[in-house]
């Protein structure tokens, strides 16, 4: 081959790689979509103080949680802490949960008061709402529901039912909360039975089985027939049927756990506050308060009557549920008298939110006092 062709074939080739270099490129695959991340959802937490298992108090808050988690279970988690002391103990627990990135805490018992809002301060970009208590901040809030209201409709149910006339009621601390519940409830039996008696032990616990049980075995000793409770657990209702007879319930409704000798129970509906305050905090709305709703708002209520409890006691039961939920009436309007016979709610008159906070003495029919 001569150098001439050589030379032809060299310029050939350059012209071929350079059509090449110019022509058009392949079409390269499209980038696959950037997913957004997930976004953060907002940490709840429950502080409580007794187990989930006593089936009253603190089973009635997490049913409460687990109405969070079904109505914002996209947007939410949640945590929960079972049987904190209160005290010393309380504080490090709340602390913990804000340490950990816990946006809402919730702290469910009177004596978690003062811990919940000294760790408020140290955090005050975190949401704390504390039950019964009467101490807020800019971030923390209380909350509670006029038991009151079904405690007195669960006393026309038991004022009806008894017939030795004397009903034992087990009772926790001697706080006005607990004070005003035994009152409404004494009222509702005097309404119907005005020979009836309401006997009170204090046994000074939230959650003691064995003690709510001795003390309601006491008063069953003593003649009551009924029994009724302000405690967290079930033992008292099993303690009357045991004996053979009919009790009132608390916090839930317990005669899903003990039968049909527990006639009601006055019970608490805590998701109803739960998932409104979460959503409060979602959207930016929250806001410092103090509340205390009743049935209309649907955070109380009287479970349904027994099959025991006859159909006349439960036409009146509905009739008084009725005025309450309208408005029309509520439990603490006078006359009203203390155990002494004086006069303390005039006819025509009603008892103030602050009167009834703080109440500290007992109506008429109540048997026992009120430790100092």
């Amino acid at each position: 081959m001569n150098k001439k062709l050589w030379t032809v074939l060299a310029l050939v080739t350059v012209v071929a790689m350079v059509a090449v270099a110019c022509g058009p490129k392949p079409t390269e695959a499209p980038a696959a979509p950037t997913e957004a991340p997930p976004a953060e959802k907002l940490k709840v937490a429950f502080v409580y103080v007794a187990p989930i298992g006593d089936l009253g108090w603190t089973w009635a808050h997490d049913q409460g949680r687990l109405m969070v988690e079904k109505e914002l279970g996209d947007k939410v988690e949640t945590a929960y802490i079972e049987s904190v002391p209160e005290g010393p103990d309380a504080e490090r627990v709340i602390r913990d949960y804000a340490q950990k990135g816990y946006d809402v805490i919730f702290t469910t018992s009177f004596g978690f008061m003062d811990p919940t809002i000294t760790v408020a301060g140290e955090f005050p970009d975190k949401y704390f709402m504390h039950c019964s208590g009467y101490k807020t901040a800019d971030n923390a809030a209380t909350y509670f529901g006029r038991m009151y209201q079904p405690r007195y409709l669960s006393g026309l149910v038991a004022g009806k039912a008894t017939k030795s006339n004397k009903i034992g009621y087990v009772a926790a601390f001697p706080i006005p909360e607990v004070v005003r519940g035994i009152n409404a409830f004494t009222l509702g039996v005097r309404e119907v039975n005005p020979e009836a008696t309401v006997h009170v032990v204090w046994t000074n616990t939230w959650f003691d089985p064995v003690k709510e049980k001795e003390a309601a075995e006491a008063l069953l000793d003593q003649g009551c027939d009924v029994i009724a409770q302000h405690q967290d657990t079930t033992e008292p209702q099993k303690a009357a049927k045991e004996r053979g007879m009919v009790s009132i319930g608390y916090d839930s409704d317990m005669s899903q756990f003990v039968g049909d000798t527990v006639l009601t129970s006055p019970v608490w509906n805590w998701g109803v506050y739960y998932v409104e305050q979460v959503k409060a905090v979602l959207d930016g709305t929250w806001k410092t308060h103090q509340y205390w709703g009743g049935m209309k708002d649907g955070i109380v209520d009287l479970a349904p009557l027994s099959e025991k409890v006859p159909e006349d006691v439960r036409a009146m039961v509905e009739e008084a549920k009725q005025k309450i939920l309208s408005g029309e009436w509520d439990v603490f309007t006078g006359p009203i008298k203390d155990q002494e016979g004086q006069v303390r709610v005039p006819e025509g008159s009603q008892m103030t939110d602050e009167e009834m906070l703080s109440m500290d003495w007992f109506v008429e029919g109540v048997v026992g006092s009120i430790p100092k």
